[in-house]
């Protein structure tokens, strides 16, 4: 005779989530637009404001694996700011560890070019199209014979140090505004999307990505730019 077993054990199954996934479940959990960045800093785990009606939600990277347990408490605090979260504070006494590891070495920033400055196209970028929820720093890259070489890298994204670095080869007059705009916007895009995995692999530049590097106000004349320069 067959019987149907049940147990009476937790479902805190651990999966792994992406940046866009994550965003995507706390905005169906708590009924309202919701921007998400993954984040290195372990000062700060999680913290959340709003700005224009947009839950703006800073969370450290390690969160992208978590069991349900623990997604349920964050979305608890980020309806009230006030919830207990048990489960989120063993969640980080168990990774002390990894989050003792050694931290990057500080960068040191030049924003303002000759020609450019990144910091003022980075802030405007910014705000017009991330509600001012991208963290990571911006600066020109270096020369060096490496740097001419790969001049074909315009523009990189590093996670570890959450900096943005621009190759200084676009920082000629020649260059338009709109284009250095462009390749900033790239890259910051690249900061508040992370990287995503589709069938089991990593995607730098997913559907999504592409979707959204095609609402830059200047993408038609910067791709034209770029096919010509």
């Amino acid at each position: 005779m067959n019987k149907d077993i049940t147990t009476n054990l937790p479902l805190n199954l651990r999966f792994e989530h992406s940046e866009s996934s994550l965003r995507q479940f706390f905005e169906e959990r708590l009924a309202r637009p919701v921007s998400l960045v993954l984040t290195g800093n372990s000062t700060s785990m999680l913290s959340a404001r709003i700005r224009d009606g947009i839950l703006l939600v800073r969370l450290h990277r390690l969160f992208v694996v978590v069991d349900s347990g623990v997604l349920d408490e964050i979305v608890e605090f980020l309806k009230s700011r006030r919830a207990a979260m048990p489960r989120f504070r063993k969640f980080i006494r168990d990774h002390r560890e990894e989050l003792a590891k050694k931290r990057p070495n500080r960068v040191f920033l030049v924003a303002q070019g000759k020609f450019h400055d990144l910091r003022e196209l980075y802030d405007e970028i910014n705000a017009r199209y991330f509600g001012g929820a991208v963290t990571a720093a911006v600066t020109w890259g270096t020369s060096s014979a490496r740097g001419a070489v790969r001049k074909r890298t315009l523009g990189s994204y590093s996670e570890r140090s959450n900096t943005i670095r621009i190759n200084p080869v676009l920082d000629r007059r020649p260059v338009p505004r709109y284009y250095v705009a462009f390749v900033v916007y790239h890259e910051m895009l690249h900061a508040a999307l992370g990287i995503s995995r589709a069938s089991g692999r990593r995607s730098v530049h997913s559907p999504e990505f592409r979707r959204r590097e095609k609402l830059f106000h200047d993408y038609d004349n910067a791709v034209v730019w770029e096919r010509g320069r």
